[in-house]
């Protein structure tokens, strides 16, 4: 059996990726791949309800990130650890580049904090390819603003946007090799296209 692979979307609200996980999924199973498709937060029965907390209650910046973790933990045991076992893909739409980029950027928590929480819920396990989508932030604001109601993040002011897109390419940086940034203002051919190639490569 062909051994799984791990991939995560990544970027600011409103930079696109989530419209890329579906259309990725059917490329793999298009290939023969078994293919699961899940989200943080969420992606399990508990995590679906923390979801609900985290992205409406208000709360202390460290209770935060750690109900992310304990999310992140419960869906690395119910849903990535098994399907990778099985020889599964998964793609996850964010994982824990998102915290160091929303908690950590975003809200400012230590990111020592967060590296102990990684080491600690996922000492061995990381995507095989992060896809960061990437926009300006005047961009993934018009985006938000056009289409649904905004949950807390979104609801968020410019500098906690810019302080986590940030991060975001500071580690897409010191992670040349997982993390590849797109260019997502590019026509979405376009972006499927950058998309496709970096999964084949994979």
């Amino acid at each position: 059996m062909a051994s799984g692979k791990f991939i995560s979307f990544e970027g600011i609200d409103g930079a696109g990726k989530s419209t890329h996980v579906s259309s990725v999924a059917e490329l793999l199973r298009a290939q023969g791949k078994t293919v699961i498709t899940t989200r943080e937060p969420g992606g399990t029965a508990l995590g679906e309800k923390l979801r609900a907390l985290l992205l409406e209650e208000s709360m202390h910046l460290e209770t935060e990130a750690l109900l992310m973790f304990a999310s992140r933990r419960e869906h690395i045991a119910q849903v990535i650890a098994p399907a990778l076992a099985r020889g599964d893909w998964v793609i996850s739409d964010r994982f824990t580049d998102a915290s160091f980029a929303y908690q950590g950027g975003g809200r400012k928590l230590s990111l020592d904090k967060l590296s102990a929480l990684e080491q600690w819920v996922h000492p061995d396990l990381q995507p095989d390819l992060t896809l960061l989508f990437d926009v300006p932030l005047e961009v993934a604001r018009q985006r938000l603003d056009a289409h649904r109601t905004l949950d807390k993040f979104e609801k968020e002011k410019e500098d906690f946007f810019a302080a986590t897109r940030a991060v975001y390419l500071q580690r897409a940086a010191q992670f040349p090799d997982r993390i590849r940034v797109i260019d997502s203002t590019q026509p979405i051919a376009l972006v499927n296209r950058q998309v496709e190639q970096l999964i084949m490569e994979l």
